[in-house]
């Protein structure tokens, strides 16, 4: 089967080391960058030895594995993951999932609902899926405009010329009457906001 690009298709979502890569080269092109500090270029990755078993049987102490992806600044000595400051953090669903749910979100036409999400990507929880929908959108806003106030203008127009040669035809008896195509179907709307005598937005 042919693979196309950006397709679910992709490894990223489809396994959660990739996945996880792939963010790490989508954030940080030029190398590591520090969220705590913002120093780029100064971290380096922990890695942790498999332990000895028989050895942790006779010290009998507690080995916790080590997160995956974990880096530690060498400036201001933090750890840190890719997730850390974005929607992905604090959460337990895997990163690979997370990805797979915004390319649904972007790629359906009409949007998805959350009880989709949880069928789709197999969460447990309603509510699971209900929150990763909700952080999705949010990031999708990004930074919003301040709130317009005093006197603010709006006015609206449809770009796209007359139609011309497009009279309604007799009809047969038997034949079925086409659907008639609106005034404004095939033009582009405009609308404009004005606030202050300058231009706001489109």
């Amino acid at each position: 089967m042919k693979k196309e690009s950006g397709s679910i298709l992709e490894p990223q979502f489809t396994d959660e080391d990739k996945a996880r890569e792939y963010l790490e080269a989508m954030r940080w092109p030029d190398g590591p960058v520090c969220p705590h500090c913002g120093l780029l270029g100064e971290a380096y990755k922990i890695t942790v030895k498999e332990p000895d078993l028989e050895q942790l049987k006779l010290t009998r102490k507690r080995y916790r594995k080590p997160r995956k992806g974990l880096w530690k600044c060498a400036g201001c000595k933090k750890q840190f993951t890719v997730t850390v400051k974005t929607i992905f953090e604090d959460s337990h669903i895997p990163l690979h999932k997370w990805l797979l749910a915004i390319h649904l979100l972007c790629s359906s036409k009409k949007g998805i609902s959350a009880h989709q999400l949880m069928r789709n990507l197999g969460i447990r929880q309603y509510k699971s899926a209900w929150f990763m929908a909700h952080r999705i959108r949010y990031a999708m806003t990004g930074e919003l405009p301040e709130k317009m106030n005093g006197i603010v203008e709006a006015d609206e127009t449809f770009i796209g010329g007359k139609r011309r040669n497009k009279h309604r035809q007799a009809l047969k008896p038997g034949v079925r009457a086409q659907d008639f195509i609106g005034p404004v179907a095939d033009k582009a709307a405009v609308f404009k906001t004005v606030k202050g005598g300058k231009f706001a937005r489109s």
